[in-house]
Formats: structure tokens, C-alpha cells, sequence
């Protein structure tokens, strides 16, 4: 069940930036004095456009973090299901949360996209590695 751990941990994270996006949306939109009434109907401008970069990015992770991360958990699952979770899997989980804060916290201070990309391809190869992983558990191979 080691397995779970990394799982609720990024879980949890979701939970801070989305914290941290209202904790710097609302204020801007209150200082901006939007109307979010204004912001309904096909031709409405979209809030994103009408904040700063800097608090919209928070924004733009959290949505992130409902992406690739879905797989992560279906991953995860499976191998607690099947009993399956080696060592390695475990690590790999702790491995590819680990590189998946540090990808928030690039997009939501920074926003350096090279970095960024960087990490998240990173990230990517764990999760393969972990897919397949569950893969071999799944078949027996």
C-alpha cells in the first residue's frame, strides 16, 4: 500500500495550488474591479485575458495537474489492486510527484518555459516507466 502515499501526496498538492489560485485570483480580480457577470456569452472576454500573467499561471497549473496526473492515479491504483507495487514502482511514484511540484512551482513563480518543458518531459518518462511497470504486473510478464 506504500504505493498510495505518493498518490495521496500529489493529490493533496492539487488541493495547495488550487489554494494558491483562488488566494491570488480573487484578490486580482477584485482589484481589476472585474464584473464576472460581464464574463458569460459567446463573445465575452475570458478572465484569463484579463488578469496577469503571473496570477493566471496558477490557474493554468492546476488545470495541469488534472492532465497527465489522471494516469498517475490510474497507475497507482492498479498496482495496489493487483498487490503489485515493487519497490521500484514506489520510488518512481515518489519520483514522479516529486518532479511534478517542482513543475507547479516552475509555472506558478517563473513561468520559464524551456524549464518547464524540460521537467514536465521528465515527469513523462516516469510515468512510462511506471505504465509499464504496470504493465508486466498486469500481464505477468
Amino acid at each position: 500500500m506504500a504505493i498510495l502515499q505518493p498518490l495521496a501526496v500529489l493529490a493533496a498538492w492539487t488541493m495547495v495550488m488550487w489554494l494558491w489560485m483562488y488566494a491570488t485570483r480573487i484578490p486580482a480580480i477584485t482589484v481589476a474591479k472585474i464584473d464576472l457577470q460581464s464574463l458569460t456569452g459567446q463573445n465575452a472576454p475570458k478572465l484569463e485575458d484579463l488578469l496577469p500573467p503571473q496570477v493566471t499561471w496558477k490557474a493554468q497549473n492546476y488545470n495541469h495537474l488534472h492532465e497527465a496526473p489522471t494516469v498517475f492515479y490510474a497507475v497507482c491504483l492498479a498496482l495496489a489492486v493487483m498487490d503489485k507495487a515493487s519497490e521500484m514502482a514506489v520510488m518512481l511514484a515518489w519520483a514522479y510527484v516529486t518532479i511534478r511540484m517542482v513543475h507547479s512551482l516552475i509555472q506558478a513563480t517563473v513561468n520559464k518555459i524551456m524549464l518547464r518543458f524540460v521537467v514536465f518531459n521528465l515527469s513523462t518518462l516516469v510515468l512510462i516507466a511506471l505504465i509499464v511497470i504496470t504493465l508486466s504486473a498486469a500481464f505477468a510478464i
